[in-house]
């Protein structure tokens, strides 16, 4: 028994199949064994129906579903008692009776049910099907699991136990007029900035106060070193100035700043020419990842890697996912994956 490339079905069948789907058999024949008409045993009557489903011819093929969508299970369910089934009757059965819970039971159980039959199910079926499928812990492969989680009718309870974890819809509005852009970075040279002790960097400041000196025009005046130590060390005033550097080593470090506050963070995570940097920096701290709004200004940020910016769609309100649907800026991948998440809420009347 087996199956070619092509699709085609090879496997042993009774004479009385044979002379029903072979090449040249009377059209009336196989007019009538599509509709039911013709004194079959289950078996060879799911048999030939599973044939016929791919008739060229499109009345009989047409015939042949609809037959197979209202044959009563009573006829089909000792014939699913056959461990010798081949897959390919049991994938079309799922195909066409994938909401009769009682059938579905039973190909989720049968020991040639394929994986691409499990996967179909797992993407379609109702809340019913998916709750038994879920229940045949050695059929679950991870692409299964996966479905069942994104599949629209599966709920919530199910979900959660094969490890789904649900995102805070809840998005805090962020101040626009906060949001300041910043230059793109330049390359810096770690191995070129020297170490720049307390007392030096005390001494220049006291200095700069002496002649009046604005931090803005000191900023302007120092050297690498002098800023990536200010940047790690300074109040928010100096944050404010050498994020903006142009040197990834000193904006950078501003994020290394033990008094940087959250706050500042959502202004970076929200300026569009942030550098690779600062983006990998938020990224890389758990702590911050917890704020939504730093989530979602992540999700649409040029420089976030597309992979996790996919992971923080699933988190947005609706709202932002109807804008995110309509943005022309961002990548193809981040507008689809809206665009479904949007769709799957719908279905399930949370829009």
């Amino acid at each position: 028994m087996s199956q070619s490339d092509t699709g085609t079905v090879r496997l042993k069948v009774s004479p009385q199949v044979a002379r029903i789907v072979a090449p040249g058999a009377p059209r009336e024949v196989q007019m009538a064994a599509a509709r039911g008409a013709l004194p079959l045993s289950g078996a060879d009557l799911l048999t030939t129906l599973c044939f016929l489903c791919a008739n060229p011819d499109a009345e009989v093929k047409g015939e042949a579903v609809g037959t197979l969508r209202t044959l009563p299970a009573s006829i089909l369910m000792p014939v699913l008692d056959d461990p010798s089934l081949h897959p390919r009757i049991l994938d079309l059965l799922t195909r066409v009776r994938l909401a009769d819970v009682a059938l579905m039971e039973r190909v989720i159980m049968h020991p040639a049910s394929g994986d691409a039959t499990l996967l179909f199910m797992a993407e379609r079926a109702g809340q019913p099907v998916l709750e038994r499928l879920a229940d045949n812990q050695l059929r679950l492969t991870p692409a299964i699991v996966e479905a069942i989680v994104a599949n629209p009718h599966a709920e919530k309870v199910l979900k959660f136990r094969l490890g789904w974890r649900e995102e805070p819809e809840v998005v805090e509005e962020v101040d626009e007029d906060a949001a300041e852009d910043f230059p793109e970075a330049v390359d810096g040279n770690p191995d070129e900035v020297e170490e720049v002790s307390e007392t030096e960097l005390e001494q220049k400041l006291k200095e700069a106060e002496k002649k009046g000196m604005s931090k803005h025009q000191l900023a302007l005046e120092m050297g690498v070193s002098e800023k990536i130590k200010m940047a790690m060390t300074g109040d928010k005033e100096w944050r404010n100035i050498l994020i903006k550097d142009p040197n990834k080593l000193v904006h950078g470090a501003v994020l290394k700043n033990g008094r940087v506050t959250e706050p500042e963070v959502v202004v970076v995570a929200r300026a569009k020419t942030s550098s690779d940097e600062l983006i990998r920096l938020i990224l890389l701290n758990r702590e911050w990842m917890k704020n939504s709004q730093i989530r979602r200004a992540l999700a649409v940020h040029p420089k976030t890697p597309l992979p996790k910016a996919l992971r923080f769609v699933s988190g947005l309100t609706t709202d932002d996912l109807k804008k995110m649907m309509k943005s022309k800026g961002l990548a193809s991948a981040i507008v689809t994956t809206a665009r479904k998440e949007f769709e799957q809420r719908q279905k399930r009347g949370g829009g």
